[in-house]
Formats: structure tokens, C-alpha cells, sequence
């Protein structure tokens, strides 16, 4: 008898931890969560909280103009497309990414207004979204500050230079690390326009898509990304291309 109710008592447990998840109980206690699931998501989405979305970023960031990030969803199977968020930044969204045939997983560098969770949301095959995060504290104000980069000439010359480096991955596999001179401004500093990296594609030397990036205003300065590409697709050689919110090309050929 006491074990019968006993089993009824963790199933019931379970039951329970499984409908908190499902009604999007925040692990990480922000009082902006609520307002999160609204804005990022379709009301009839299924939201889940998912400890295989591994987001990694430092507890404290000394500068909030160039936090380090990563996200990993390679333990989830399907993942179609991968949001990347911060609760309490003035501008939410940070980036956006489709591995198409690169690894579900990225490295970049971000600017924080303040203290927050920062989030990555992972849509999967079955339309469901997978929720991992992390809190970075920082004393702040890297959205509403203006680049360095802006207030140089040196920029307008080099904007959209593209430096790269691959290498291989003792898993298997290659990685590529990509470095675009641009200033990225949020638009939130005073007398200084959005100046952003909006669409970045990275195919293999035969111009078969392998991730599509989409940026928002809070990515860093400069950006870097770090992209993971599995056995099956390393190639001979790599090509990016893309455009900022202006127009402006960005086109480079990696090579090894």
C-alpha cells in the first residue's frame, strides 16, 4: 500500500513539473518571462523549457558593448531555426539562425543594456519551441551607447572586410571563425542612425547553404561568429555573403 501511493506521488510530482514547464514556469525567474512568450511566439505555440538548449555566456560581462555567447542545440533532433533573446535589453531580439546544414549551434558577441537573462528559443520539425538561457550580469549601457567604430573614417574604408579561420574539431568536422568590420550601431544612441548586420549566408565551395544568420541592432561591434560544420559537409572551401540594414555587400571566399 505504501509503495502504490508512493509511485502515485512521484508520477503525480512528474505530472505536475511536466505542466509547469508546459504553462512556461521560467527557470530563471525573470519578471519579464510572461511578456517573452507573447512577444516571441504564436499563442497556440507549444513552449517548453529544455535543458538540452545550452546557452553560454560569462555570469559577469566587464564590458557590456562585447558579451560573449554561445548557443548549442545539437542535442535536439529537427531543429529547424534557433531566436536568440535578452529579456530586459531595449531591443530584445540579438540574432536568428537557420543550420541548414551546419551544426544547430553558434558563437557570437552581443551588447547588453543591463543585467538579464539572454535566451535561445529553438524551433524543432514538430513546430514545437525548446527554451535555454542564462542570466549575465553587467553594470550596463551597452545599447544606448555608440560605437567606436563610428566615430572613425578608418571604418568606411574596410566596411564589410572579412577576415576568417577554419579549422578542425577533435568531434569531427571543421569549425569556421568569421570576423566582418562594421560599427553596428542600435540606433539608441543619440544622433547616431541603426547600423546593422541583417542577413549573412555561409555555403559550402559548391554554393550549397550550409546556416543563415539574421542580426538585430545588439549584435557587438565587428562582429565574430563561430559556426560548426559536421563531417558530412566540411568542404574544400567556404563562401560568405550577406548585407547590412543599408544595403551594403558583404561577399568573401573562405579558404582553408
Amino acid at each position: 500500500m505504501i509503495k502504490t501511493a508512493l509511485v502515485a506521488l512521484l508520477l503525480a510530482s512528474a505530472t505536475i513539473v511536466g505542466q509547469a514547464a508546459e504553462r512556461g514556469t521560467d527557470p530563471l525567474d525573470s519578471p519579464r518571462w510572461s511578456d517573452m512568450r507573447k512577444e516571441m511566439f504564436p499563442a497556440s505555440a507549444k513552449v517548453v523549457f529544455d535543458e538540452r538548449v545550452k546557452v553560454t555566456a560569462p555570469l559577469t560581462a566587464e564590458n557590456a558593448m562585447n558579451v560573449p555567447v554561445s548557443v548549442d542545440a545539437s542535442a535536439l533532433p529537427g531543429v529547424r531555426e534557433v531566436l536568440v533573446f535578452a529579456d530586459f535589453n531595449p531591443i530584445v531580439r540579438i540574432v536568428r539562425f537557420e543550420p541548414t546544414g551546419a551544426q544547430p549551434s553558434l558563437g557570437f558577441r552581443i551588447k547588453l543594456q543591463q543585467s538579464t537573462p539572454v535566451r535561445a528559443a529553438v524551433r524543432t520539425s514538430d513546430g514545437s519551441w525548446h527554451v535555454g538561457g542564462t542570466w549575465v550580469n553587467t553594470a550596463g549601457g551597452g545599447c544606448t551607447l555608440p560605437s567606436t567604430g563610428s566615430a572613425s573614417p578608418e571604418w568606411q574604408k574596410r566596411l564589410g572586410e572579412v577576415s576568417s579561420r577554419v579549422w578542425a574539431r577533435k568531434e569531427g568536422g571543421e569549425r569556421i571563425r568569421l570576423r566582418i568590420i562594421h560599427p553596428i550601431d542600435t540606433g539608441l544612441a543619440a544622433g547616431i542612425p541603426a547600423f546593422f548586420l541583417q542577413d549573412l549566408d555561409l555555403t559550402d565551395d559548391k554554393g550549397k547553404a550550409l546556416m543563415h544568420i539574421e542580426g538585430f541592432e545588439p549584435i557587438a561591434e565587428n562582429p565574430v561568429f563561430t559556426v560548426d560544420i559536421p563531417v558530412a559537409r566540411a568542404s574544400a572551401g567556404y563562401r560568405v555573403s550577406g548585407r547590412d540594414n543599408n544595403g551594403n555587400a558583404i561577399s568573401a571566399v573562405i579558404d582553408k
